[in-house]
């Protein structure tokens, strides 16, 4: 049998590509239909990669507790209870009282367990009050409603119990496409997911209910992989030394572009400072700022690399944008009359665009399409330009970020944890990054990097995903001295040795 354990911990070692629920199952079919893998010798396979992870994680444990449903991840929990007890563990296994009885290959690993002498009881809420380790074996990927009654009941208790929680294949509860807790879900410390990484698993909730991810493949041949299209794709490192080639020896600014940065209203002119200094700390040629005058001179004093106009009008904003490779405009514009006449004018001009922040709320107020342009909303904004609540955009981010690219056109940038870039062709996903990069400043950091990628002639989905997990590396990287007080600024020596990933 191939080893049960395809893919450790390690988010470098998982794989790339990501699906929905839908599709993992029809990559199910496709093994035990057309290439005759029996189901239940998957089922074992899993068993097997969930209880070596457990051993792995836990070497320690003595009782292990394994909450049992009636489908095939209730089967896949009896498998790892057989094998608990044939280990010298303590197990006891648990169904919930007046569940409806399993069939076809979960009976068969039911009566497996029974057969080696396990018992299956009843749960009680007693269970959890001596030290264990839970195993959730309870709903798997086939829930469609939110949880209620005894089974959310259960989850609460679960989550109340402090114990540790190893999950089979999704935490239960969770929407493994959306990465969201229907109504209530398991908090586990470990996931191992089965057969192809769900897509859910990924954004805030999952990563919040699955805690560390395992996967394992259970030995399906890669041409069944290859029958499907991924509904996303996972950036990782690799995406940063294929994008980022050691530059020539006589290479010369001018072919590295020039993004002009157009931002830095009255009070507000940091934003378009630290815009613009990641544009040239991911390496762009020459970065301009069209700024208010009240600001032109403070800003090239602090950064002289940096060339700093006044503009207070459109008619002298135009002949700089002519002589920009790409236009970044949103941070510090914003909502006023100067920043509407700012939108305006770049708008009115063709050429290469990152549209973020305060352009972005400016953009909701009035329907405008173009397909060279890069939009980079986090849920709030996304919710006004797509005329709903931000908590409506999180339901469902994927369908929100290609609802977004459908809309307005070019790519969409979808930020949040599980940042999404959205081409309408392809989806990408960042699982990088941190909640330390909750803080003022990020936005327009991440804005600077994917115009600095741009001008250097990046294709635009491209500069964004690389941008976006250039971004996030680099906070992961700033997070080692603490999350808690990390500032947008203190990324910047990460992105410039990030960003030069032969160095790296």
């Amino acid at each position: 049998m191939p080893a049960a354990f395809d893919y450790r911990g390690d988010a470098h070692a998982l794989p790339t590509a990501l699906y929905r629920c839908a599709q993992v199952r029809e990559l199910d079919r496709i093994a035990i239909d057309e290439e005759g893998i029996v189901g239940f010798t998957l089922m074992e396979r899993a068993g097997q990669a969930a209880f070596e992870a457990l051993r792995e994680r836990w070497p320690a444990a003595q009782r292990v507790i394994v909450l049992c449903g009636s489908g095939n991840n209730g089967g896949d929990g009896y498998i790892v209870a057989r094998l608990a007890r044939a280990a010298g563990l303590g197990v006891e296994a648990f169904e919930l009282p007046g569940a409806r009885a399993p069939s076809g290959d979960a009976l068969r690993a039911r009566r497996a367990y029974e057969a080696d002498g396990g018992r299956v009881d009843p749960f009680s809420p007693d269970a959890l009050r001596e030290p264990a380790l839970i195993v959730d074996a309870l709903l798997g990927t086939g829930l469609e409603r939110p949880v209620s009654g005894a089974h959310a009941e259960l989850i609460d208790a679960i989550n109340a119990s402090g114990l540790p929680v190893i999950a089979l294949d999704v935490p239960s509860g969770l929407d493994a496409d959306a990465g969201m807790a229907l109504g209530t879900a398991v908090r586990a410390e470990l996931t191992v997911t089965f057969v192809g990484l769900k897509l859910g698993l990924f954004g805030a909730g999952g990563a919040e209910h699955a805690g560390e991810l395992r996967f394992a493949g259970l030995g399906i041949p890669e041409r069944v992989y290859q029958r499907l299209e991924p509904a996303a794709r996972r950036l990782a490192q690799a995406d940063l030394a294929q994008a980022l080639e050691p530059r020539r020896r006589g290479a010369h600014k001018g072919e590295f572009g020039h993004v002009m940065v157009v931002g830095g209203e009255q009070g507000m002119s940091g934003a378009a400072r630290m815009a613009a200094e990641a544009a040239a700390r991911v390496g762009a040629g020459l970065v301009s700022i069209a700024t208010r005058a009240a600001h032109a001179e403070s800003l090239a004093v602090a950064r002289p690399e940096l060339m700093c106009h006044a503009v207070e009008d459109a008619g002298a904003l135009r002949p700089l944008l002519a002589r920009a490779s790409v236009v970044a405009i949103g941070p510090g514009l914003g909502r006023g009359e100067w920043g509407r006449r700012m939108l305006e004018a770049v708008l009115g001009e063709a050429g290469a665009r990152v549209v973020d922040a305060d352009a972005l709320n400016l953009l909701a107020e009035r329907q405008y399409r173009c397909e060279d342009w890069i939009l980079t909303p986090h849920p709030g904004e996304a919710g006004r330009l797509l005329g709903c609540p931000a908590a409506e955009i999180e339901r469902d981010r994927a369908g929100s970020v290609a609802a977004l690219q459908a809309r307005y056109g070019g790519v969409a940038v979808l930020k949040g944890a599980g940042t999404l870039v959205c081409d309408g062709s392809t989806l990408q996903l960042c699982a990088a990054g941190n909640p330390g990069m909750a803080s003022g400043g990020q936005g327009d950091v991440l804005t600077g990097v994917i115009a600095g990628l741009l001008a250097q002639g990046l294709a635009p989905a491209c500069a964004a995903g690389v941008g976006v997990y250039l971004h996030a590396a680099a906070g992961d990287a700033a997070a080692a001295d603490g999350e808690r007080g990390m500032l947008a600024g203190d990324l910047f020596p990460h992105l410039r040795r990030l960003a030069n990933p032969g160095r790296a």
